[in-house]
C-alpha cells in the first residue's frame, strides 16, 4: 500500500530544492559580479530562497510578517555596505526581497513554481546585464528618452480608456483594438531598435539587414543606396543587406499573423517561408560573391519608433486600410480586396497584414483570401524597395536589388496562384 505521505513530502522537497536553485543561481551572479559584496553572496541568497519556501510551506499566513522582519537585517547590513564600501545601490536589497518571494512561489503551487523559475531566470539576466543596460542607456539621448517616456505614457493612459466595441461614430472600428495594434507594431519595432541599440552603431551587414529589416526596411533601403552613391564598389553588399531587410519582413509578417488570427497562420506561412527562403539564399550567393569587401561595416540611421506622431500616423492608416479593404470586398468581392492588399502594400505590409488577418477571424473573408493578400501586399512593398534602389542608389545595386526581390517575388506570386 503507497503511503499516503511520501508523495506530497517528495513534492515539497521538489519544490523546496527549486526555490534553493533559484537562490543560488541568483546568489552566483550578485558573488561573481562583486555587485553583493560583503552584503550577500551565493551562500546568502540560497537561504533566503528557502526562508520564504518554508514559510509558504507551513505558515502562509505569516509570509507577509517573515518578509517584513527581514527590513531590520536589511537596513543594517544596508547601512554596512555603504558605510565599508561606500555603495548605496539598492539592487542588491531588491534582489534579496524578491528572491524571498521567488522561493514562497515555488511552494504556493504548481504555476508558482513554474512562474519562479521563468522570473528567476529573468532576474538573473537582468542583474547580470548591468554593463550593457547601462551603455544603452548612455547611447540614447534627451530626445529619444523624451518621445519614449511620451509614447508610453500615452500608451497607459488612452489604452484603458478607449471602448472596446464597433462604434457608429467611428465608422463601425473599434478603437481599442485599432490602438492595440498600433501598440503592438510599435512594440515590434522597438525591441529591434533596442537590440539595435545595445550591440552598437556599427553592425555587420548581415545584422544590418536583418535587425533594419524589422525596424524599417525602407530606412535600410535609402541608407544602403545613399552608401552605394558614395562608394559605388560596395554595391554588392548593400544589395545583400537591401534584400535581408527586405525578406525579414516576410517573417514579420508571420508573427503579426499568429498574434492576430493564429488560424490563418497555416494558409500564410507556406508561400512566406517559400519567399523567405529564396531570398536568404539570393543573398547568400550576393555575399559570398562580395567577398573581397565583407571587412566593410554598414551604418544604417534608424530612429527610435517609439514616437507619438508616427504611431498616430500608422493608426489612421491601419483604419483607412482595414475600412478599404471591407467596403471593397462587399463591392468588387476577392479583387477588390487584391486591389486594396497592393496599393497598401506599396506603402506599408503590417496595415494590411493586421487588416486581412481581423477580416478572417471575423470571417468577412476566407483563409485563402486573406492569405493571398498578404503575400500581394508584401510583393507590393518588395517593388517599392527595388523602386528606391534604382532612383536613389546606383545603377548597380538597382540591378542586383531587382533581380533578387523580383525572383522572390514572382516565386511568392506563383506559391499563390497554384496553391
Amino acid at each position: 500500500m503507497a503511503d499516503p505521505v511520501a508523495a506530497p513530502l517528495q513534492l515539497l522537497v521538489f519544490r523546496v530544492a527549486i526555490a534553493f536553485g533559484i537562490g543560488a543561481l541568483i546568489g552566483l551572479e550578485r558573488e561573481q559580479s562583486e555587485s553583493g559584496g560583503t552584503f550577500a553572496g551565493s551562500r546568502t541568497f540560497p537561504l533566503f530562497a528557502l526562508y520564504g519556501a518554508l514559510v509558504q510551506a507551513f505558515f502562509p499566513m505569516l509570509l507577509p510578517i517573515a518578509v517584513g522582519t527581514l527590513v531590520v537585517p536589511l537596513t543594517v547590513a544596508y547601512l554596512g555596505k555603504i558605510w565599508f564600501e561606500g555603495d548605496i545601490g539598492l539592487t542588491t536589497v531588491m534582489a534579496v526581497l524578491l528572491t524571498v518571494i521567488l522561493g514562497a512561489l515555488t511552494t504556493h503551487s504548481e504555476l508558482g513554481a513554474i512562474l519562479a523559475v521563468i522570473v528567476g531566470g529573468v532576474v538573473t539576466v537582468l542583474l547580470s546585464a548591468k554593463g550593457p543596460i547601462h551603455d544603452f542607456v548612455d547611447r540614447i539621448d534627451e530626445a529619444e528618452r523624451r518621445a519614449s517616456i511620451k509614447f508610453i505614457l500615452v500608451v497607459l493612459v488612452v489604452f484603458p480608456i478607449l471602448p472596446d466595441r464597433k462604434l457608429d461614430v467611428a465608422l463601425g472600428l473599434n478603437p481599442r483594438f485599432i490602438w492595440l495594434m498600433v501598440v503592438f507594431v510599435t512594440g515590434l519595432s522597438f525591441a529591434a531598435y533596442i537590440l539595435s541599440r545595445t550591440i552598437g552603431t556599427e553592425r555587420g551587414i548581415a545584422l544590418t539587414g536583418i535587425l533594419g529589416g524589422f525596424v524599417s526596411s525602407t530606412a535600410t533601403t535609402v541608407s544602403m543606396a545613399e552608401r552605394t552613391k558614395v562608394e559605388g564598389s560596395l554595391y554588392q553588399i548593400c544589395a545583400f543587406s537591401t534584400i535581408v531587410a527586405s525578406i525579414v519582413m516576410f517573417p514579420r509578417a508571420l508573427i503579426e499573423v499568429a498574434v492576430v488570427n493564429r488560424s490563418l497562420l497555416p494558409h500564410v506561412a507556406v508561400p512566406l517561408s517559400v519567399m523567405t527562403v529564396i531570398g536568404a539564399s539570393i543573398a547568400a550567393i550576393i555575399y559570398w560573391q562580395a567577398t573581397a569587401t565583407l571587412d566593410e561595416q554598414t551604418e544604417t540611421q534608424l530612429t527610435n519608433p517609439f514616437q507619438l506622431r508616427p504611431a498616430l500616423f500608422f493608426g489612421a492608416v491601419f483604419a483607412v486600410v482595414l475600412l478599404v479593404s471591407e467596403s471593397a470586398h462587399s463591392l468588387l468581392g476577392e479583387s477588390g480586396v487584391y486591389a486594396t492588399a497592393f496599393v497598401s502594400g506599396l506603402a506599408d505590409v503590417d496595415a494590411i497584414t493586421l487588416t486581412l488577418s481581423r477580416l478572417a477571424a471575423d470571417g468577412t473573408i476566407s483563409n485563402h483570401v486573406a492569405a493571398t493578400g498578404i503575400v500581394i501586399g508584401a510583393i507590393a512593398n518588395t517593388i517599392v524597395k527595388a523602386g528606391l534602389a534604382w532612383v536613389i542608389g546606383t545603377r548597380e545595386l538597382g540591378r542586383v536589388v531587382t533581380a533578387g526581390l523580383g525572383t522572390v517575388s514572382a516565386v511568392g506570386f506563383l506559391v499563390v496562384l497554384f496553391a
